[in-house]
């Protein structure tokens, strides 16, 4: 292609015709290749052989092409020299906007999005420029390369001419490197711009770090401050994601519920439909039922007023039957004393005449003085009978407007809506059935096989909830009921089982155990039933108050025993209550706890049959010691050989201290044991406990401090009345005190592997007294 061009431009400076001068040369291509020119296939336009074709075309078409190049070079230069006066100006601005929009902290980010805004305009000139340099330096290589094959041809062509054609091929040179050199600076830039435009594309995606909440959409940094979202409201995108999710989340939870509305319609209204064709085939029935009573109603008003009619027929035929067998005799009568008077009047003879006269004259009298009665004795007319079909409207009636009642819907029982004995029940009814009342039935459940031989109690409402009482406690019920009118009885509805509250639980006070920060509260469940849960309730003692005031609240205990931490000398009352569904019991009876010391009860389990504790129940004696070993009862956790008890387990860490009362004659053992201590063996006689031990020898009082049967050779001259121990877990201690002079008696260096229990033992009859719930003294501190 170069050397094409440099041929046509050649002719074009000599004004010579090509046709009139031979072909120029055309550089070998290896040689071309070599000084790094490219090749390029083009069509006859741009070829020598145009020329040929469109003479008078030429010189337009150069003329045009020198004033395109010079006006792109004017545009390119002044565009270039916008951009970077531009460039000044958008930085600043950018760094204006950047702080009244508060994205410093994508500072960095908008400075490379703007850098790379400014560079993209400016590369091109830039490049283009060394492009232009490189094609020029190259353009001359090939061009020197063309020119000394030129000359060479034209010295071979035109000897006499030679410096005037060096002179033209020198500016054809030039020519071609300027050509060179703008194809080279097309295709240079052309190619920058396209990388340009895929990095700007990708920058674009992965610098979307604002979301337009005018437009829904991401955005750059850079279109915020200078795009067509200037004016639109921002946010950053990471917190228009979680916003967004976060209504997306409530989105789908209202659709959840949405669903879960739907599907309970849907199946209330399979439901319905069951009962619209149950209510059809009882309303069919129905209107079998009232046609065949209205039919027999009216078959029995018929015979009523057809016997009715009958009668009345039969007692107006007797009475004038009796009317025309009267009024018979009458006409005979008559005849009769008509004939005989008729003779008598015909009898000559005066003498027999008045004879006969005088009878026959009585019988005349007698018979004119009755009087006939010539009126008829009934009339022939009937009365006027009319069925009475009032009743049978009132069935019809019924069968028009009052339909057979659907199911009513029962209700789950409400949370915390039952007590101890009662149980309010409601239902509700989803349809315009007209109803007089409704028919509530239940029966407790039973696990037993049995459980439909329970007997069932029925109650009539006209409301659509009852309360039912007299129930046991945290006992479940099952309920159903049914809808009644004129009509007749709904089917029942589906059954419920409900539940009544517990009974309040009994706090063991015996098992109660405490120190200065914990309590350890137990208690026992009345119910048969098992509870869901169990709470707690604190009532801290303020002077003189009562403590009716709860403070805090313990929920969701699971067992029957909870340990409380406390503040130290304080006083609480404490009560607990049983939860179940149904809701929670009454309160337990109260109890008070005192953090001013250790407190724990003796364990009457393991007391030796021999040992007998007193009504404070702190007090241990006996009376006699035929034979620990006896024959009385004991408990499978007794002590058999050593006549001891042990007291509650202490399980609380720190320090605990309490004190035992003894008598100066008594022989006793006391101090601490495991749970698994031996009972057939004697205390301190073992690994499992620690005691402190008292025995009178003819010549003193001998005190022995026992841990596996050994003991230190320690003499006490003050034999104590009132003995201290200490027992502290943490720096696995255990010590004895002479508590009446503050006086350090002996302290065992052990490390307790679990908690103890206290342990008291008496060896001759006597009695030791047990003080807990004391404040640890001053004096029990040990370096």
């Amino acid at each position: 292609m170069s050397s094409r061009s440099a041929s046509t431009r050649e002719y074009e400076t000599s004004g010579q015709s090509p046709s009139r001068s031979a072909s120029p040369p055309v550089p070998n291509s290896s040689d071309t290749e070599a000084e790094g020119l490219i090749f390029y296939h083009m069509d006859l336009y741009g070829s020598e052989e145009r020329f040929d074709i469109f003479p008078e075309e030429l010189s337009g078409q150069r003329d045009r092409s020198l004033w395109d190049t010079r006006k792109e070079s004017t545009l390119s230069s002044e565009k270039n020299q916008r951009s970077h006066e531009a460039g000044y100006d958008l930085e600043k601005e950018v760094a204006e906007l950047a702080k009244m929009y508060g994205l410093d902290e994508d500072r960095e980010k908008e400075l490379e999005l703007l850098r790379g805004h400014v560079e993209s305009r400016r590369p091109p000139a830039r490049t283009g420029k060394a492009e232009s340099q490189g094609s020029v330096y190259n353009a001359s290589k090939s061009s020197s390369t063309v020119k000394d094959q030129s000359q060479s041809t034209k010295q071979q062509v035109l000897p006499n001419d030679a410096a005037q054609d060096e002179d033209q091929s020198k500016a054809r040179v030039e020519d071609e490197a300027g050509s060179h050199t703008g194809s080279r600076e097309g295709l240079s830039s052309g190619g920058m711009s396209d990388e340009w435009s895929s990095q700007a594309v990708s920058e674009e995606e992965e610098g979307m770090d604002v979301f337009c909440s005018t437009c829904k959409i991401p955005i750059r940094a850079f279109d915020k401050l200078f795009g067509e979202h200037k004016d639109h409201e921002v946010a950053q995108l990471p917190r228009a994601l979680e916003s967004e999710k976060e209504e997306i989340h409530k989105n789908m939870c209202k659709l959840e519920e949405q669903i879960a509305q739907m599907e309970n319609f849907a199946s209330h209204l399979e439901e319905i439909f069951i009962t619209v064709e149950e209510n059809f085939g009882r309303q069919e029935q129905n209107f079998e039922v009232h046609y065949n009573d209205a039919v027999q109603v009216l078959a029995q008003k018929y015979e009523e007023q057809l016997e009715a009619l009958g009668e009345e027929k039969r007692q107006k035929l007797e009475a004038l039957y009796g009317q025309l067998v009267s009024c018979g005799e009458q006409l005979d009568t008559c005849k009769e004393l008509t004939d005989v008077t008729q003779e008598l009047y015909l009898e000559n003879d005066k003498a027999n005449f008045m004879k006969a006269a005088l009878p026959v004259v009585d019988r005349l009298e007698e018979f004119l003085k009755k009087e006939v009665d010539l009126k008829l004795s009934t009339l022939p007319d009937f009365e006027e009978r009319v069925i009475d079909v009032s009743e049978v409207e009132q069935l019809m009636n019924s069968i028009n407007t009052i339909p057979a009642p659907c199911a009513p819907v029962i209700n789950p029982q409400a949370p915390n809506a039952a007590t101890g004995t009662s149980l309010k029940v409601c239902w509700g009814l989803f349809s315009d059935d007209t109803i007089e009342s409704y028919q509530l039935c239940y029966k407790p459940v039973s696990n037993e096989r049995r459980s439909d031989e329970q007997a069932e109690h029925t109650v009539k409402v006209k409301e659509t909830y009852c309360t039912i009482t007299n129930l046991l406690p945290n006992t479940q019920y099952e309920f159903w009921v049914s809808a009644l009118n004129a009509s007749g009885i709904s089917p029942p509805s589906e059954k419920a089982v409900y539940v009544t509250a517990p009974s309040p639980p009994t706090i063991m006070s015996k098992k109660i155990r405490s120190c200065e920060n914990a309590a350890l509260v137990c208690w026992e469940s009345r119910d048969i039933n098992p509870v869901d849960s169990y709470m707690v309730e604190l009532s801290k003692m303020i002077g003189e108050e009562s403590g009716n005031t709860v403070t805090e609240s313990i929920v969701g205990i699971p067992n029957c025993e909870v340990l409380i931490h406390l503040q130290p000398r304080q006083s609480y009352r404490i009560c607990v209550r049983a939860l179940n569904l149904g809701g929670s019991s009454e309160r337990s009876e109260p109890v008070l706890i005192h953090t001013t010391g250790t407190y724990f009860c003796l364990n009457e389990d393991t007391a030796h049959p021999l040992l007998a504790i007193l009504d404070d129940g702190f007090t241990i004696a006996c009376d006699e010691l035929e034979n620990p070993e006896c024959d009385l009862p004991v408990y499978d956790n007794s002590f058999t050989r050593s006549i001891g008890i042990l007291g509650s387990l202490i399980p609380f860490p720190g320090k605990h201290y309490w004190e035992v009362e003894v008598e100066e004659d008594t022989e006793y053992r006391i101090g601490v044991a495991f749970e698994n201590t031996p009972r057939h063996g004697y205390l301190g006689a073992n690994n499992s406990s620690w005691c402190m031990r008292h025995i009178i020898t003819p010549s003193r009082h001998k005190y022995e401090f026992l841990h596996s049967g050994m003991t230190p050779d320690i003499r006490i001259t003050i034999p104590p009345q009132r003995i201290g121990i200490l027992l502290d877990y943490e720096n696995c201690r255990l010590s004895f005190f002479n508590a009446d002079i503050a006086q350090h008696l002996y302290t065992f260096n052990s490390h307790f592997q679990h908690y103890v229990h206290p342990c008291f033992a008496l060896e001759t009859p006597g009695i030791l007294r047990i003080h807990t719930g004391i404040a640890k003294p001053l004096w029990t501190a040990l370096p």
